[in-house]
């Protein structure tokens, strides 16, 4: 499902409300999430999962092109866990 696909699934739900609200409050929607991310490190939904911060450790990797080392810095990256109910939805 696309961003769009999205929008006109919310659309189409509540008719009330026009494709650019609901974008507009999806792109608000998706920008508090990530402030929450980088305030907090986390962001939970209940029933459906929560978002956490983790860091990548830094790491030696190859330059697939010259084969030659080369040092991948640490990094930060989004995980995210499935509520256990969700997760019992989606197998039965």
């Amino acid at each position: 499902m696309t961003k769009k696909d999205l929008i006109n699934a919310v659309q189409a739900e509540y008719g009330d409300l026009t494709k650019k609200k609901v974008g507009e409050v999806l792109g608000a929607t998706f920008d508090a999430i990530a402030r929450a991310l980088k305030d907090e490190g986390r962001f939970a939904v209940p029933g459906f999962g929560v978002l956490t911060v983790k860091t990548r450790a830094s790491r030696t990797g190859r330059n697939p092109r010259s084969g030659d080392s080369i040092e991948i810095p640490e990094s930060k990256t989004v995980g995210f866990k499935l509520a256990p109910d969700f997760r019992n939805s989606l197998n039965g």
